[in-house]
């Protein structure tokens, strides 16, 4: 299974970013290979649609899951249309998350927000 985190640093041990349209990486952890591979998030500086954009890429680069503290209702309507189930974040680093993905400990997420559309990307 591929598991897609939002992240602010290139860096497993790093802490997943709090937005996941806006973060700066995508990483794509393969847990059968424990393979982690870091994507510039392009749409992070788009002026609209970032969570469109990220969820796109998250199903481009084969995520069979998504973890994030976060999400708004345009990105978890296109995860959801391509079976991409989404978790939410315990906190602490891609490393603490995908752990506690294995050990069953992280829940669906089901708080997703409206989104944010004052389209300027970083002022938030």
């Amino acid at each position: 299974m591929k598991l897609a985190i939002p992240m602010d640093e290139k860096r497993f041990d790093s802490n997943v970013a709090e937005s996941f349209g806006r973060a700066p990486y995508i990483l794509i952890y393969d847990q059968e290979t424990s393979e982690s591979l870091f994507f510039d998030n392009l749409a992070a500086t788009s002026r609209g649609g970032a969570g469109i954009k990220a969820a796109q890429m998250v199903i481009d680069k084969g995520a069979n899951a998504l973890l994030a503290p976060r999400l708004g209702q345009n990105a978890a309507d296109v995860l959801k249309a391509a079976n991409i189930n989404v978790y939410k974040t315990i906190g602490g680093s891609a490393k603490d998350n995908v752990e506690a993905f294995v050990a069953g400990k992280l829940n669906l997420l089901d708080d997703i927000h409206a989104g944010y559309h004052n389209h300027n990307p970083g002022g938030r």
